[in-house]
């Protein structure tokens, strides 16, 4: 047995008869011998076929190789390891630094025909791991494989549930645990460690095995960043250097609730004025069909041809102006997609900026009873032209902030201007989406002053998207795509770098018969309030759904909540602002502040809001009361003023009053106190 070290003592690698072992700052990464390989390598054919963002996906697997022998070679900043089996099969990992000291491992196959790597890293049956992008169902991802591909996140996404099972039925849409709009092949283990790997490829990461954790790669290549820390805290804001960091969110934000209005210019001013009279602050309006409207079988969805339609929103330049002056910002829509019937999609073609299909024809994908083509944000000028669109349509329109939707649709059979194959494209095409809106608020200079915000991302997202939010939640109280889904999908984002998240208040997706319920809408208001942001959402079937203005006790509601909200301001943007500096996301899990509570790390429906409040939204239809966990430390009932230390309580949890703890030290109790004169 032998061991080698790097010029630096965090890197060692020791040799075996048969093997070796590779640990990076005291930790066990790679554990290599000839009866238990860590790398395989092989062969397949991708079989993905997409149906309106769902995904069916399968590998026609011809070989799976384990290279059982491994030829070490010193190298000045580290080694190259040569694997083989036989003669025809081999690989080559190189281990060394990056230029900011990470641990970086380097894949490539060898093997011309060889396009699957199986890699497993070592690891301790008492791991737990977090990550992996927006993960609804799952916090501590421990013991389940999760596939890494973006795409719509089901809806029910459970396969024991009956509306998962009516959804599958119907289109595959129903969807699984590991779903998402925004995956992301970054992991944090409980070792203090995080692993990402630069690729956008298919993957899939399996940390089902107690002593390995096996990360595939549908490519001939893969490159893995490693960093520690000796605390989370300090983790997150290495791994935020790595992938960048959001900027502050505008003041406006902070100043209530951005509601979600579609109907045309009065009926967004009828609304506004029925809210604000009502005591409710409102921040902005927010008009998804300000293009229009196209009436299909789902229900009202937006017209995808991005440019005010002034039947619908007559006068409405002049009422943005309006509005501003009032305090009252306008939010529109758009997404990277234009729809086949509608002259921008025309204007797209023929500059040639779609993407194409095999016979370099434009391709134009279905998408719910309507076609549109795919903007090839690939190329140059297309790109630019798009970003024009943002600018000329949408900001110079006055428009404070849109959701910039979708992104996660790249068909794989698609051609692309850059020549990368749109399977390799797919992961990254909601990042390059959101850089699109990113440099056209940059370039205009309204960073700071305008927001977008995007349910789809991938790595680069951390960068370049401003807000995220949880996507299309059932109007229901279902634990994997309804109220509950939202707290672990904000957790899991932010042990992958990205700290600002918000969702729609009342959910969005309205079928098979769901009705959203006025408790859950009012719920859904009182989590919304600690969180960065309160905004509504009519759903898809705004008839079937409770409203923010359904009767006179929801806008009461409302205005007490948007006070609540309003009058946290300072606190929220100061830890928007840490999360600017740092990377220390607005929403927290509690072992981030509380490492030695092993309770701490598997809690998965309450957060810690900034450093000093304790969340624990009701999520279940019906209830008055409510049991939570606080770690140890000094306590007090945000409503109440009643005082505790740790452990497991049940409080009462009326309506408008959500089981919030604050710590006693907090420089801003005297704050905190305020708000039980609300």
């Amino acid at each position: 047995m032998t061991s080698q070290q790097t010029g630096s003592d965090d890197l060692e690698l020791i040799e075996q008869n048969d093997g070796f072992t590779l640990i990076w700052q005291q930790r066990l990464i790679l554990r290599h011998t000839a009866q238990a390989p860590c790398l395989w390598t092989g062969a397949g054919e991708a079989d993905i076929a997409m149906f309106r963002g769902n995904f069916s996906i399968k590998d026609k697997l011809n070989e799976k190789i384990a290279l059982t022998n491994a030829s070490v070679t010193k190298q000045r900043t580290g080694w190259t390891i040569h694997f083989t089996r036989g003669d025809a099969v081999s690989a080559t990992l190189i281990i060394d630094t990056d230029t900011a000291g990470r641990l970086q491992l380097r894949l490539q196959n060898e093997a011309s025909s060889h396009n699957r790597i199986w890699l497993r890293l070592a690891a301790q049956p008492e791991d737990h791991i977090y990550g992996c992008g927006e993960q609804f169902s799952c916090f501590d991802l421990r013991g389940k494989p999760f596939p890494l591909w973006t795409s719509e996140q089901g809806v029910g996404r459970n396969k024991q549930s009956y509306v998962t099972w009516l959804a599958d039925c119907k289109e595959n849409a129903g969807g699984d645990y590991y779903w998402t709009f925004f995956p992301q092949p970054t992991f944090v283990s409980t070792q203090k460690y995080y692993c990402h790997v630069d690729n956008s490829c298919y993957m899939n990461f399996d940390f089902s095995a107690p002593e390995f954790h096996e990360l595939a790669f549908w490519e001939d290549n893969a490159t893995l960043r490693f960093e520690c820390a000796q605390t989370y805290v300090a983790l997150l804001e290495k791994l935020t250097n790595l992938l960048g960091r959001q900027p502050e969110l505008p003041d406006w934000v902070y100043d209530g609730v951005t509601l979600g209005i579609q109907g045309g210019t009065e009926v967004c001013q009828q609304k506004l004025e029925t809210m604000r009279n009502g005591g409710v602050k409102v921040n902005g309006i927010w008009a998804q069909d300000w293009s229009g409207i196209r009436m299909t079988s789902f229900g009202k969805r937006v017209m995808w041809n991005w440019k005010w339609n002034g039947e619908l929103y007559p006068h409405l330049a002049e009422r943005i102006q309006q509005w501003n002056r009032e305090g009252v910002q306008f939010l529109s829509y758009i997404n990277p997609y234009v729809a086949s019937d509608r002259d921008l999609c025309a204007e797209a073609a023929k500059r040639g900026y779609l993407t194409k299909d095999a016979q370099g024809k434009d391709y134009h994908v279905e998408f719910g009873e309507f076609y549109a083509g795919v903007i090839d944000l690939t190329n140059p000028e297309a790109y630019n032209w798009y970003k024009g669109v943002i600018k000329q349509n949408l900001i110079a329109l006055g428009c404070g902030g849109w959701m910039a939707d979708f992104g996660e649709y790249l068909p794989t059979d698609t051609f692309l201007h850059n020549g990368v194959s749109a399977e390799i494209m797919h992961n990254a095409w909601p990042a390059l989406w959101a850089k699109c809106n990113y440099e056209a608020l940059e370039e205009t200079g309204k960073l700071g002053e305008v927001l977008f915000f995007m349910r789809a991302g991938y790595t680069g997202s951390q960068k370049h998207s401003l807000m995220m939010w949880a996507g299309d939640q059932n109007v229901d109280w279902s634990l994997d795509d309804g109220l509950a889904s939202v707290v672990p999908a904000a957790l899991s984002l932010a042990m992958s770098g990205h700290g600002l998240h918000h969702s729609d208040i009342g959910g969005y997706t309205t079928l098979f018969d769901m009705k959203r319920s006025k408790e859950l809408l009012l719920r859904w208001c009182d989590f919304s309030a600690f969180t960065p942001m309160m905004r509504t959402h009519e759903g898809n079937r705004p008839g079937d759904n409770w409203q923010f203005d359904s009767d006179a006790q929801t806008i009461a509601h409302f205005a007490r909540m948007t006070t609540v909200f309003t009058t946290l301001k300072p606190y929220i943007k100061q830890a928007v602002a840490q999360n600017a500096k740092s990377g220390l996301p607005v929403m927290r899990p509690l072992f981030l502040h509380y490492e030695n509570d092993p309770r701490a790390y598997t809690i998965k429906y309450q957060y810690l809001f900034g450093r000093d409040l304790l969340v624990a939204p009701v999520y279940e239809e019906g209830r008055r009361d409510w049991t939570l966990y606080l770690p140890q430390d000094s306590w007090v009932n945000l409503w109440t003023g009643e005082e505790c230390g740790g452990g497991e309580i049940t409080v009462n949890a009326p309506l408008g009053q959500p089981p919030v703890f604050y710590r006693a030290q907090s420089e801003w109790a005297s704050l905190f106190n305020a708000l039980r004169l609300i």
